[in-house]
């Protein structure tokens, strides 16, 4: 499909092309350049009412996702517009969206994967079709064996097996809180970490989600923060100096005056 023209810095974008409203909310956070942690949530919240625009008279059925998206929205910009106590406990109005957004972008990341790896096994070759074998007529087999032959089968038949002894498992729980800290040892050295080097030696896949969610969680709390250059790339974890902690909230205090103003 050829680009729509520009107008008012507002990309036309036409709303077949999306799964759903998180689908197009990301596509407009994408085409700000902007950090997702970072969201611009007024100048986002109007791109998507303007992209949304005239969608329930065309599709009353597939409007009812992309209209409560943008109630939420606007609630969210009505939050960050009102003066708010500067507090460490208070969450971030957009951590929530923040946080659908990566789960959706981490789920459309395993389908992409998903149907690559359908597309490859539709090019392999299958075992052909092997005809089930004639059973012959056991009247008509000769009876190839001496009765002593018999004795000693029905002796083997008498012997009791020996017992299978089945080996128990037990599955190690896996805490947030130990990748949380596994984390943090990791940027003790170094400023930033990638994220699959946490994930070298285990094989189970809960590592990976409990590492995952230790490192949604330091995010909110603002010990560190995540960057990738591009969907399906490499997700890097940075560590955030206390300066640079102090200066971001002494940007919030200022753009609050600002607003309150």
């Amino acid at each position: 499909m050829e680009r729509a023209p520009e107008r008012d810095d507002f990309m036309i974008v036409d709303i077949e092309r999306f799964q759903g409203p998180l689908d197009l909310l990301l596509h407009l956070i994408r085409k700000q350049d902007v950090d997702i942690f970072d969201i611009p949530i007024s100048t986002i919240t109007d791109q998507f009412l303007k992209a949304i625009k005239g969608l329930a008279a065309n599709d009353i059925d597939g409007a009812g996702e992309f209209l409560e998206m943008a109630a939420g929205l606007i609630r969210i910009k009505a939050q960050m517009l009102l003066p708010r106590p500067v507090s460490d406990d208070e969450e971030d109005p957009r951590a929530e969206l923040v946080r659908r957004l990566l789960e959706y972008e981490l789920v459309r990341e395993i389908s992409g994967h998903l149907r690559v790896a359908q597309s490859e096994r539709g090019r392999r070759f299958r075992k052909a079709y092997i005809p089930p074998r004639t059973k012959r007529d056991l009247s008509e087999m000769t009876l190839e064996t001496t009765w002593d032959e018999l004795y000693a089968a029905a002796l083997l038949i008498e012997m009791p097996l020996p017992r299978r002894m089945d080996h128990q498992v037990s599955a190690r729980t896996v805490s947030m809180e130990e990748k949380a800290a596994l984390i943090l040892e990791a940027l003790k050295q170094n400023t930033s970490v990638q994220f699959s080097k946490l994930l070298s030696g285990f094989k189970e896949r809960s590592h990976g989600v409990m590492t995952f969610l230790a490192g949604l969680e330091l995010t909110r709390r603002r010990v560190l923060f995540l960057r990738q250059s591009s969907p399906f790339q490499e997700l890097w974890i940075y560590r955030r100096d206390e300066e640079q902690v102090d200066s971001e909230l002494t940007g919030e205090v200022r753009r609050e005056g600002e607003v309150e103003s």
